[in-house]
């Protein structure tokens, strides 16, 4: 009985605490969110900026997309499974390349090793021809 008794009383705390908790919608968000002490997720354009900051190219759409998956394909069929997959590998790699990567062909194999495919270097140089040719032309 004992238990009951307990578990009711710690039941109603934890409900009159979270009323307590609760906040109007009439405050500014962001001043709120920082008094908590969590910050606003980034924007989508704060997430491009940074990402044109870093050398990572817009995802690309259409056929510049086919041609991209395309170029990865031929390389090994597995890395296109998931596209969207392989559409950021090939995003981030473009980034190495024009960052001035110490091995971008290693960079790539290892970028691209993935739903059980593990590239060679060799395989990271075409990958880096394909992307060239498609995402990311020599500046």
């Amino acid at each position: 009985m004992r238990i009951r008794a307990t578990i009711a009383a710690v039941a109603a705390v934890l409900a009159v605490t979270l009323v307590g908790c609760s906040s109007d919608d009439s405050g500014d968000s962001k001043a709120d969110a920082t008094r908590s002490g969590t910050p606003e997720a980034p924007s989508a354009a704060d997430n491009s900026d940074a990402a044109e900051a870093a050398g990572i190219p817009v995802e690309p759409t259409g056929t510049k997309r086919t041609a991209v998956l395309g170029a990865i394909f031929d390389v090994n069929a597995k890395l296109t499974a998931d596209e969207d997959k392989a559409i950021n590998a090939a995003r981030n790699q473009c980034s190495a390349l024009d960052g001035g990567a110490t091995n971008p062909d290693h960079s790539a194999a290892q970028r691209f090793s993935y739903n059980g495919v593990t590239l060679t270097d060799d395989d990271g140089a075409h990958i880096n021809i394909g992307l060239r040719k498609t995402l990311c032309p020599k500046p």
